[in-house]
C-alpha cells in the first residue's frame, strides 16, 4: 500500500557576514539541504509545520520538500539538533535522495500481538533492539517494521534479527544473529526478596571495629613518636 505524501515548505536562508538572531516570534528554524551531486542550500522552516511533519515521517519516511517556488524534491530528515533544556528542535539536516540509488538508514521496530509465554507462563519480555539498519531504494522505505510476538510461547524463547520478515525491497545491512526480543523466566519470590535485602558490610577477619566518639567528646589526633 503506497504511503501518503508528506509535504513541507521551506525558503532560502541568505548567509550574511554579520550573523543576526531571528526573532522567535517568527517561529522559524534553520535547516540545510544536501545530497549526491547537488549544491547544498541553507533554508528556513516554519517550526510548527516541521514539528507536524517530523511526527509523521520521523527519520525513515520520504518527505516532499518544496523550496519556495521550486519543484518539490524527495528528502529524508537525516539529522537534527535540539535544545538540551527544552528539547525544542533548533536545526535540521535534509538529505535529498535519488530514486535510483540505494540508501542506508535505520527503521524502527513496532511490536505487535501478545507473547503467550508472558500471558500464560508469567515470563518477562525483554527488548534488546528497537531499530534495524537496512538498505533499499527510496521508494521501498517503510515507516516501521512490524515484529509479531505470538511465536514466543515458551520460557527462554527469543526472536532474532534473522527471524524478522522484512517488507519487499529491504535488505539487512549486516547479518542478524542477535536477539531482538526474548523471554526470561519469572523470578522466584525468594530471589526477589534476596535482591531487595541490603547486604551488611562485614569487616575482614581479625579486624576491629573503630570506636566512635560519644556526642560532645573531643577527638584528639594520634601522636607519631619519633625516635
Amino acid at each position: 500500500m503506497p504511503q501518503a505524501t508528506i509535504a513541507l515548505r521551506a525558503r532560502i536562508r541568505e548567509e550574511k557576514k554579520k550573523k543576526t538572531k531571528l526573532p522567535k516570534s517568527q517561529g522559524l528554524i534553520p535547516a540545510v539541504l544536501y545530497g549526491h551531486k547537488i549544491v547544498p542550500k541553507n533554508l528556513w522552516l516554519n517550526y510548527i509545520e516541521f514539528e507536524k511533519v517530523f511526527g509523521q515521517a520521523g527519520e525513515s519516511t520520504l518527505v516532499d520538500l518544496a523550496v519556495e517556488k521550486e519543484k518539490p524534491v524527495k528528502v529524508l530528515i537525516q539529522d537534527y539538533q535540539a535544545d538540551v533544556l527544552t528539547s525544542r528542535i533548533n536545526h535540521v539536516d535534509f538529505h535529498q535522495v535519488r530514486m535510483d540509488e540505494k540508501i542506508h538508514t535505520e527503521i524502527g521496530l513496532k511490536f505487535i500481538g501478545e507473547a503467550p509465554a508472558v500471558k500464560e507462563l508469567g515470563g518477562i519480555l525483554v527488548t534488546n533492539i528497537h531499530a534495524l539498519e537496512v538498505s533499499c531504494l527510496p521508494q521501498d522505505l517503510v515507516h516501521e517494521i512490524e515484529v509479531d510476538l505470538s511465536p514466543l510461547k515458551g520460557l527462554d524463547d527469543a526472536i532474532h534479527v534473522s527471524d524478522i520478515k522484512l517488507p519487499p525491497g529491504l535488505a539487512l545491512k549486516a547479518a542478524g544473529t542477535e536477539a531482538v526480543v526474548l523471554i526470561q523466566p519469572p523470578r522466584a519470590e525468594e530471589e526477589l526478596a534476596a535482591m531487595a535485602a541490603k547486604p551488611e558490610e562485614k569487616l575482614p577477619e581479625g579486624a576491629k571495629e573503630e570506636a566512635k566518639p560519644e556526642e560532645g567528646e573531643e577527638v584528639k589526633p594520634e601522636k607519631n613518636d619519633k625516635k
